[in-house]
């Protein structure tokens, strides 16, 4: 009785904290859209807002599933930003149980996450990603990261600013939670995993990257350290990327920087087609598909 107890109280607190980082992040992002000033897309456009939309989820086997809330945005500052929660349970199909740790032997499973995608007007913005979760097997363990795009070849560089505050910020985390978050080797999982290996070529400029932390069911600390520096990946997220927003949105571009941003988005969509875990585990396990497949910018080019 006692690791079921902890077993839900870990599901409830991990799936309101995402919850409420989700509604921080809406707040945030639509004051950024309050506060533009400088050249958009569409002159005198209103400043954003999101629109939410609650999801259910029907286990593959039929019965309920969960679901979350999806938040899309689309205005002056960003032209397609999504931030969505989701909290499913069930069974993983037998052909993919196989692939997820501790589903092998009992296929049942618990997940809820947060995900973010920013894709800005502006081509001097960086399109970003953030996403953490939690999930239950007869294990459990969170993953998640962020990192960071930049559209232009020539801000493409470790020594741009936005680039060097991104990682002091994701540093920042890692350093505060250190005996779970090993700054370099997450940075160094990210370079890895967000690379296109058909091009090979980084999607961006990195950040940080980190899945399968184990928190044993009886092992009460490892689970709140680990827990702690998932809300710090959060937070620091949202104290960096905004002020990026700010230093850039009202920078001039020209018709050469937008086609250079619209070939690198192709880029984008390569990787989360391909390559992304997010993705593919939402598809695999009947998630919301318009959620999943909203990390996709609303325009793109392979010249």
């Amino acid at each position: 009785m006692k690791d079921f107890d902890a077993s839900e109280r870990r599901k409830s607190e991990t799936s309101a904290w995402f919850e409420q980082l989700q509604e921080k992040i809406i707040a945030a992002f639509e004051l950024l859209e309050k506060e533009a000033e400088g050249p958009f897309a569409k002159p005198g456009m209103a400043p954003g807002q999101f629109v939410t939309k609650p999801w259910a989820r029907t286990d593959h086997a039929g019965g309920d599933g969960g679901g979350g809330r999806m938040a899309l945005l689309s205005g002056r500052v960003f032209e397609k930003m999504g931030v969505h929660t989701s909290t499913v349970f069930g069974s993983f199909p037998a052909e993919f149980a196989a692939q997820i740790p501790g589903a092998e032997a009992d296929p049942k499973f618990w997940a809820s996450g947060i995900s973010l995608i920013a894709h800005p007007w502006n081509p001097n913005v960086p399109t970003a990603h953030m996403n953490t979760r939690f999930v239950t097997t007869t294990t459990a363990w969170f993953g998640g990261g962020a990192d960071l795009t930049p559209m232009l070849d020539r801000r493409r560089v470790q020594t741009d600013p936005d680039t060097r505050d991104f990682h002091a910020a994701m540093k920042a985390a890692c350093d505060s939670h250190g005996k779970v978050a090993d700054h370099a080797r997450l940075r160094q999982w990210a370079d890895d995993y967000f690379f296109l290996k058909h091009r090979n070529e980084p999607r961006g400029t990195g950040g940080i990257f980190y899945d399968y932390l184990d928190c044993p069911g009886n092992d009460e600390a490892i689970f709140t350290a680990i827990f702690a520096f998932t809300r710090a990946v959060g937070t620091g997220f949202l104290g960096v990327y905004p002020e990026l927003v700010r230093r850039n949105f009202a920078l001039p571009w020209t018709e050469a920087d937008r086609e250079e941003q619209l070939v690198r988005r192709g880029r984008y969509v390569e990787f989360n087609l391909i390559y992304d875990r997010g993705t593919i585990f939402g598809l695999r396990t009947g998630g919301n598909v318009e959620a999943i497949l909203s990390s996709l910018p609303p325009l793109a080019r392979w010249p």
